[in-house]
């Protein structure tokens, strides 16, 4: 029985063969979910804008880390032209960015960066990713990182929630317009979990209202997020496109 169970493992979820970009993936999100892709077997390129993990991490063979910041339009397209030369399976948009302020005190600079990082990036690295994805044996993925903040309204985070409601309208509109060019896209949406980007806009009446705010009271992990964009870049998912995943602890959920 143990050994039915590897093979049928392996081949719904195994990785061995793929090849795969993550962006943003020098911390948080980006790192878990490049190291647990890689760790399924599959090559991953990391895109970030330092060109290294912020913490040290285990010396993984089929890791490969490249610098590029994702709103270098150009870079991009070179990055994946490059990495498409070899075959691309699967594009994971994760970059992300926010700035705890009120509506009132936002200025041009603040929109400007979180459209370009956090909406504009992922249609260019998608449309610049769509030849090779198109190509991919068993179907081309694009899983963008979305946010409960696509779904829900939040103070001193406003145009964070522009951007990541955005992340939704591309999911949807993608997976329809590419569901016969071999492309299945999706998205995950995070609840709250414990990484540098919720440290930013954490304070104590945040903290407390964001646990008390979900049925499991407690943070999730980035291995949390992780483990589920294995699943849909996996073949075990080859028939779901156009869909929202939030891995929140039942927030959505949560009446009372």
């Amino acid at each position: 029985m143990k050994k039915e169970f590897i093979a049928l493992a392996e081949k719904n979820f195994g990785l061995e063969g793929m090849r795969g970009i993550v962006t943003g993936g020098s911390a948080g999100l980006g790192r878990a979910i490049a190291i647990t892709l890689a760790h399924a077997g599959a090559d991953v390129f990391v895109l970030s804008r330092s060109g290294k993990f912020k913490r040290p991490a285990e010396d993984i063979q089929n890791l490969y880390h490249v610098q590029a910041d994702v709103r270098d339009t150009e870079k991009c397209r070179e990055v994946i032209d490059e990495i498409g030369k070899g075959g691309l399976h699967f594009l994971v948009n994760n970059a992300g960015v926010s700035v705890k302020k009120r509506m009132t005190d936002f200025d041009e600079a603040d929109w400007k960066r979180i459209q370009e990082v956090n909406v504009q990036a992922a249609m260019n690295l998608s449309h610049f990713s769509y030849p090779y994805l198109k190509k991919a044996e068993g179907a081309g993925r694009i899983v963008n990182i979305a946010s409960m903040a696509s779904h829900l309204g939040f103070n001193d985070v406003v145009l964070y929630t522009v951007s990541k409601t955005a992340l939704l309208g591309l999911t949807r509109g993608l997976a329809v317009e590419w569901a016969n060019d071999n492309i299945l896209v999706n998205s995950v949406s995070p609840g709250w979990i414990r990484t540098d980007m919720l440290e930013k806009v954490l304070d104590e009446d945040r903290e407390k209202k964001i646990l008390n705010r979900m049925p499991l009271h407690r943070y999730g992990t980035a291995e949390d997020i992780a483990n589920m964009v294995w699943y849909l870049v996996s073949p075990a998912a080859k028939y779901i496109t156009g869909q929202d995943f939030a891995v929140d602890g039942g927030a959505l959920a949560f009446g009372y």
